[in-house]
């Protein structure tokens, strides 16, 4: 597959120069857990023609009118399977319900293209009891549920009807949108490398304590882009893997490598060409994330995987468990959802106005929930209490707040073209 050309590079879709699966090289179907699965990414490339993959069945958003009728399909998760009710839909926009009745092993629910190569909208950890959901305007074709783990992890779903695909290039609203957007990631890319380039320096002067109030700072830049980033599955590994995501310890590196050897082991030695090593990769995403091209559906998508980020590895405290520095992070993830939100703003003003206020609605108190923990300077300057202190209820609270906005952006995807 060709790079996009320049002139192409607000127009198009994200992809991954080189390869159509949906999966990075390297890593198993189970791997980073509660993460972006950038197969998503890569699926409206077929429809754009931008891929030259074989033809699958995917969701296509739409600009979906006012009023425009919504199919429900609810999905029951259990230890014997998550079969959709019901199995057949119309094409358009179609809301899943996911509710976990009593599995204790099975907490994710998915839908995937018919090949089972890309996954087009998911929900992740589902405990017993829980519920969520995701929304998609769909065209007609095959796809699958899966919920891996269950005895039956694979019913067939089917979409009916004729495809009602538009094109979102001639709306100058969603095409300013897509334009603006790809400015915010370069410039959040080019900031992230020079704050990792000062984190290094404070490094090669053996100045711990310094090195470690930059570390939070650097991070912020990388959670804003992360759906982005991830695209390039390897090089987002060796930037952000954590100590669970690598097969041996020996192959941990990036910002939670240094993360451990300040906070963990309370040491430098090594991490100078640990740093070295982080910048190169950032350099390179730079000069990747230069030559990529976007559309509306790749940004609201994003967003609501950022917010799906925060839900789980950052409230958990998974993300940044030897810094503790989780708060920062947190809120990185929230103003990146914010920025799809804010420029996508105008385009669903037009098409949903009751879910731009509900989005509104639900952001306020996410942002009046972690207000609390703000504090000055902070936890090494972050701007915020050390994560450690924020106890399970506390957790607990902050998590339903943000699922709940989660499931409000997870609607943007159908109203944009």
């Amino acid at each position: 597959m060709a790079p996009a050309q320049p002139d192409d590079r607000r127009r198009g879709r994200l992809t991954e120069h080189g390869h159509g699966r949906g999966r990075p090289h390297g890593r198993s179907d189970g791997a980073r857990r509660g993460r972006t699965r950038w197969g998503r990414w890569s699926v409206a490339t077929v429809v754009a023609g931008a891929l030259a993959v074989p033809a699958v069945a995917v969701p296509v958003a739409l600009a979906t009118p006012a009023g425009a009728k919504t199919t429900t399909v609810n999905v029951t998760v259990t230890p014997q399977g998550c079969a959709p009710k019901p199995a057949k839909v119309a094409t358009g926009q179609v809301q899943f319900n996911v509710k976990n009745k009593n599995a204790g092993s099975v907490t994710e629910a998915e839908l995937r293209s018919g090949d089972m190569a890309h996954i087009l909208g998911e929900q992740e950890n589902l405990t017993p009891g829980l519920s969520g959901g995701f929304g998609l305007v769909l065209q007609p074709g095959k796809y699958v549920v899966y919920c891996p783990g269950a005895s039956k992890q694979q019913t067939a779903f089917t979409v009916t009807g004729t495809s009602k695909a538009k094109n979102w290039k001639t709306n100058a609203v969603l095409s300013g949108a897509v334009a603006q957007y790809a400015d915010y990631i370069d410039q959040n890319t080019a900031t992230l490398v020079t704050s990792t380039q000062a984190m290094c320096a404070a490094i090669d002067a053996g100045d711990q304590a310094q090195a470690e109030k930059l570390y939070a700072q650097a991070r912020m830049f990388y959670e804003r882009i992360e759906p982005v980033a991830e695209v390039w599955g390897t090089l987002d590994a060796n930037i952000d893997a954590r100590a669970n995501d690598v097969a041996k310890p020996s192959d941990l590196k990036g910002f939670h490598k240094l993360e451990q050897l300040m906070w963990s082991t309370n040491t430098l030695d090594g991490a100078s060409a640990y740093c070295t090593e982080l910048v190169q990769n950032e350099q390179k995403l730079a000069t990747l994330v230069s030559n990529a091209s976007y559309d509306p559906i790749t940004m609201a998508t994003g967003a609501t995987d950022l917010i799906n980020e925060a839900a789980t590895s950052k409230i958990t405290g998974e993300e940044e468990r030897y810094s503790n520095t989780d708060l920062p992070v947190f809120q990185a993830n929230v103003e990146g959802a914010m920025e799809v939100f804010n420029l996508l703003k105008p385009a669903l003003q037009k098409t949903n106005p009751a879910l731009v206020a509900q989005i509104q609605q639900r952001y306020q108190k996410v942002e009046n929930a972690i207000e609390k923990y703000k504090a000055t300077p902070g936890y090494d300057t972050t701007g915020y209490v050390e994560y450690s202190t924020v106890l399970t209820p506390q957790r607990r609270q902050l998590s339903t707040i943000v699922q709940a906005f989660a499931e409000s952006l997870s609607k943007m995807s159908g109203q944009v073209s």
